[in-house]
């Protein structure tokens, strides 16, 4: 059977009751510019790769197309190729971020219709709901989410969600407050922390849209060697996209598709659901072995606990973040995921918060690790970390 014949599986998208693809086609990697740049810069060829990246998908029942205000010219170009697909066949969802002026949200929203050149909108994300003021910001009276209200009740938007990169709390807080119908969040095998905000999402009857998990997931396009053994018989990316969508909580996976072919490992995937807690188990148990064999299995249980948050630290060093990259690097050798998302740390603004351990040998942390059980040897592991992965400063793919 090829790529092509496998049949695209659909998932109730939550309260919207949209039949979601278990896979979406996002939209920030096949692009031009992450800059707003003039149409008549935009190459022909990258522009003919766009649309052929886009009829593939729908080709294969990949008819939801995930774009944001923030992606530079990915509207502008795909306003160019979805008026000409059917629009009933097609769900289309945009991002814009939350502004403390409601004003300049508006002129965002309006901005992103007029470049997808179409009448209406079927998902409309506020564009990361990361820190408690930018929710805050967001559902306010007279803020971001009652205009997104009035385009809704003008028919320009069908539904309304929220994406985040925040910590769980936040997602929770924003959840909870019942007034969205979907989220886009980070959620993969190497980084399940916000399983709290799906069971959330769930018990709001939200969908529940994993936002990058074969790059945020451990760069799977890359993978190191020895992640690929333990895999096997699977890829790291089938694996990974197996793992969350055993997981019915879940109902899509964004694929950042930067060119056709980029659907094809991932395809392999779908005649392997129903087969899931039989091909599952055993990879996951030699993943676990083999961290506490690179880590200590008392460590591998227990690193986490007590650690504090990045603003009682001093220096605002992120020690979670930074303690689970070393994991990640020493268990299953994913160093250049780690030492790029470590770069990000102080380059990436409240979508990638808190300090790297640079400092760390100059800082008293004893205070704010008192309810650690390993409070005694984390400033050393974050000194090695920041050895092993400190270097070239990086920003977020929307700063480029």
């Amino acid at each position: 059977m090829t790529n092509d014949q496998l049949q695209m599986q659909y998932r109730r998208f939550g309260r919207t009751q949209l039949q979601m693809p278990v896979f979406s086609c996002g939209g920030m990697r096949y692009q031009h510019s992450w800059k707003d740049i003039p149409k008549w810069q935009i190459p022909d060829e990258n522009q003919r790769n766009l649309e052929a990246t886009i009829r593939r998908a729908i080709d294969l029942g990949i008819n939801h197309i995930e774009t944001a205000r923030g992606y530079g010219t990915s509207e502008v170009q795909l306003g160019r190729i979805l008026p000409q697909l059917p629009r009933d066949r097609l769900i289309v969802q945009t991002k814009v971020s939350p502004k403390a002026d409601p004003k300049e949200f508006r002129r965002n929203f309006n901005q992103s219709l007029a470049n997808l050149q179409l009448d209406y909108i079927d998902l409309l994300g506020l564009h990361g709901i990361n820190t408690p003021e930018i929710l805050e910001w967001s559902i306010r009276p007279g803020g971001c989410l009652d205009e997104a209200r009035k385009w809704q009740q003008e028919g320009k938007v069908r539904f309304i969600g929220f994406s985040t990169h925040g910590p769980t709390e936040v997602i929770v807080s924003a959840i909870e407050t019942g007034h969205f119908d979907y989220v886009n969040l980070h959620w993969y095998y190497i980084n399940q922390w916000n399983w709290r905000a799906i069971k959330a999402a769930k018990r709001h009857d939200m969908g529940v849209f994993i936002i990058s998990p074969s790059d945020k997931g451990g760069k799977l396009y890359q993978p190191p060697e020895k992640l690929v053994k333990l895999c096997q018989p699977l890829s790291p990316m089938v694996f990974n996209d197996l793992f969350c969508l055993s997981h019915p909580q879940v109902h899509t996976l964004s694929l950042g598709a930067a060119r056709p072919t980029d659907f094809d490992e991932h395809l392999k995937a779908l005649p392997l659901l129903d087969r899931a807690d039989e091909i599952l188990p055993p990879i996951i148990d030699r993943l676990e072995r083999e961290a506490i064999a690179a880590l200590g299995e008392n460590w591998v249980k227990t690193w986490d606990v007590g650690l504090p948050e990045i603003e009682e630290t001093p220096g605002q060093i992120n020690i979670k973040v930074i303690l689970w990259l070393r994991n990640l690097a020493i268990a299953y050798d994913l160093i250049d995921y780690a030492k790029a998302r470590y770069n990000l740390l102080e380059n990436g603004g409240h979508w990638f918060p808190g300090s790297q351990a640079k400092e760390v040998e100059n800082l008293d942390l004893r205070a704010c690790l008192k309810n650690s059980p390993h409070a005694d040897k984390i400033p050393a592991l974050l000194a090695e970390a920041h050895r092993l992965f400190g270097g070239e400063s990086v920003r977020r793919l929307s700063q480029q």
